[in-house]
């Protein structure tokens, strides 16, 4: 199974809540977290929170996570973490604008790089674009006997 992540992540309105979208991610997760194939999964670009554990992160038992120099793999973006993590050291500062745009710089030079994720084991490794297909196929040519047994149970707990 591959998955190609490129996902800001989830910013759902009341219009999605009201229509499950909280279920049906539910559902995702599942069938990640129930899938005993070979999982690699790949990050082009944004990455964001709970859209990188849902897409098959190695928290899914993914086999192979890698990342283009192009990805930015964090909790959040830069301007939302100014908005919620740092909202009150940019309101106690003199000046509030300045702040905030230093908050963002600051969080996108330290964040928004995938050699952090893969330093702190998010990812298995950073290869460049025109490596891809090659490193894919070696990627499934190692896991392609890949035996899991999950525990014995009559089904999994489907999200309904």
């Amino acid at each position: 199974m591959l998955t190609i992540a490129d996902v800001p992540g989830y910013l759902p309105g009341k219009q999605q809540e009201w229509g499950g979208i909280i279920r049906h991610g539910a559902k995702l997760l599942w069938c990640y977290s129930e899938a005993t194939v070979p999982k690699v999964t790949l990050t082009t670009r944004k990455d964001y929170g709970g859209s990188y554990l849902a897409m098959c992160s190695s928290d899914l038992r993914a086999d192979f996570n890698f990342a283009w120099p192009t990805a930015e793999i964090a909790v959040m973006g830069a301007e939302g973490a100014a908005n919620v993590i740092f909202r009150r050291e940019i309101q106690e500062s003199a000046d509030p604008v300045a702040k905030r745009q230093e908050v963002i710089d600051n969080y996108a030079k330290a964040l928004y790089n995938p050699y952090i994720a893969a330093s702190r084991g998010y990812i298995d490794g950073v290869i460049m674009p025109s490596e891809t297909r090659a490193r894919l196929i070696e990627a499934f040519r190692v896991v392609g006997n890949k035996r899991q047994a999950l525990p014995p149970k009559k089904h999994g707990n489907i999200p309904q």
